[in-house]
């Protein structure tokens, strides 16, 4: 059955036990002492229904099996017209997924009235379709600036083979130097997918994590790769319980780095790595100096394959992904992450976490 019939029989029924529940009341308490002998009545005797001299229980009991039916009936056309206006907007919700499945996802609702539990549940579903709509979107970008970048090292290995094929005398001591660069990139990339990919399945085993511990070796890392480049790190702050995946949140703070030495100052560039407790959370702060930023430009950071400037620094160029990976970490782990540019130049990172419960085992960090 339909839940317009189901709800047509509903109504219907509980109009008919209220109707006998009624009457049965009057029976007991008004005509129960008026006779004690119930005979079948002759058919006009149905009219004295309302006579004050012959209302008794001969004339009660035809009356009121004529009153259960008419309130089955009135129940039963009743019900159905309440029921069909109250489903009305379950209806429109179901037409509006089969139209999304079968169409755009920038199809919504809009459900008009007044604000109940079908107007909550149109909403809802507005905002799931936007949201499904963004997170499609953002996938297909993704999907198609990795395909790009992917592309870029194979075809240049294959520009470098066919000049290798067309001039067999070329020095292959050059072409085996640029071949092994342009594979380091592609798995460095592929590698970088990988972990993004990981990081948004959020399937890792969750550990307990001392944030202070992975900026220190992070910092020792990169350690030489900052002095190479004449750029000072300065850690300070306090342990930063948290659980999660040791691997990853090493990953991230290392991104956060690597990202800060190489977006800096040509030179005497600094970077500031803190770690602090706040009442509920634990805050990791990467700062650098280096060229002013709009705001516009840092919204977009973490996007994939978004660059913001051009490495000063490193020497490397990067994969595009190292803010975008840390977000993702970021939002696996339950966190936030707040990108500000600062007023003298640089941008300063904050990934903030939830603290580890106080009764939580310390394994492999400072208690």
């Amino acid at each position: 059955m339909s839940v317009r019939l189901k709800l047509t029989l509903s109504y219907a029924g509980f109009l008919v036990v209220a109707g006998t529940l009624l009457l049965s009341a009057v029976w007991v308490f008004l005509l129960r002492g008026r006779s004690n002998s119930i005979q079948v009545p002759h058919r006009s005797d149905f009219l004295l229904v309302f006579d004050p001299n012959n209302f008794g229980p001969v004339v009660f009991v035809p009356a009121g099996i004529l009153v259960l039916v008419f309130l089955l009936v009135f129940g039963l056309v009743g019900g159905w017209i309440l029921a069909g206006r109250m489903l009305t907007p379950l209806i429109r919700i179901t037409d509006a997924t089969r139209a999304v499945a079968n169409g755009p996802l920038s199809y919504r609702l809009h459900l008009p009235g007044r604000r109940d539990e079908f107007r909550e549940l149109a909403d809802s579903f507005d905002i799931m379709l936007a949201q499904f709509e963004d997170h499609v979107a953002e996938q297909q970008r993704f999907a198609a600036n990795a395909s790009h970048e992917l592309r870029t090292p194979l075809a240049v290995t294959q520009a470098l083979l066919d000049v290798a094929h067309n001039d067999p005398e070329r020095d292959f001591r050059e072409l085996v130097e640029r071949l092994r660069v342009v594979n380091t990139r592609a798995i460095d990339l592929t590698e970088a997918l990988l972990l993004l990919s990981r990081a948004n399945q959020r399937s890792f085993t969750r550990e307990h994590v001392d944030l202070s511990l992975m900026a220190e070796e992070a910092t020792e890392t990169l350690l030489l790769l900052a002095e190479k480049h004449g750029v000072t790190i300065e850690t300070s702050g306090e342990m930063g319980n948290t659980i999660g995946s040791q691997a990853l949140l090493l990953q991230m703070t290392t991104n956060l780095l690597h990202n800060a030495i190489g977006h800096n100052l040509p030179e005497q560039g600094i970077v500031w790595v803190r770690t602090s407790v706040r009442p509920h959370t634990v805050v990791l702060t990467v700062e650098n100096t280096g060229e002013k930023l709009t705001s516009q430009l840092v919204s977009t950071l973490t996007e994939p394959f978004r660059r913001g400037t051009d490495r000063l620094r490193t020497g490397h160029a990067g994969v595009g992904l190292g803010l975008a990976i840390v977000k993702s970490i970021t939002q696996a782990h339950d966190g936030t992450l707040t990108l500000t540019p600062r007023p003298a130049g640089g941008l300063r990172v904050t990934v903030e976490l939830p603290a580890a419960p106080a009764h939580a085992r310390t394994d492999g960090g400072r208690a």
